[in-house]
């Protein structure tokens, strides 16, 4: 069940939509650097799994983690051009290789819940909050979990 998230007197949210399967994502605008068309990838042996390689961003290396494998969910299909959302975190900037691009949304906080309890264990950890939209959710990650690929993913 879905449950609000305090908001009283909250600002609105903006936030970077992206799709990756049939999901749809969203990060606050402020965490993200720029996104980007599929990227020349640069494998990195003994890596995590998730992690698909690193791209040259302007001579920036920038490692590039896959959110089909951070979400375990199936491959992309060969033919599929992905996309790249470019974060900023405290160690430097990362990748986040996506399905589609969707666009900027202002999201009135009384709106933002709680997600709920049966996700999977994997996406649990993943998603903060969700947003109810007409027809959708959009699920909010926790970036700082998101690009937390230690030992264990």
């Amino acid at each position: 069940m879905l449950s609000k998230v305090n908001s009283a007197n909250a600002p609105n949210m903006q936030v970077s939509t992206f799709y990756v399967g049939k999901y749809f994502f969203g990060i606050e605008v402020v965490r993200v650097q720029e996104v980007l068309r599929s990227q020349k990838m640069t494998m990195v042996p003994l890596a995590p799994p998730v992690i698909e390689g690193l791209i040259n961003l302007r001579g920036q290396i920038v490692p590039a983690l896959d959110m089909r494998r951070r979400l375990n969910l199936e491959p992309r299909e060969a033919e599929a051009v992905p996309m790249n959302v470019i974060v900023r975190t405290e160690e430097g900037a990362i990748s986040l290789i996506v399905d589609d691009i969707g666009d900027v949304l202002d999201l009135e906080p009384e709106n933002i819940e709680t997600p709920p309890d049966n996700l999977g264990s994997e996406a649990s950890e993943l998603i903060r909050s969700v947003y109810k939209l007409k027809d959708s959710l959009l699920l909010l990650l926790d970036t700082d979990r998101t690009i937390d690929v230690g030992p264990t993913h």
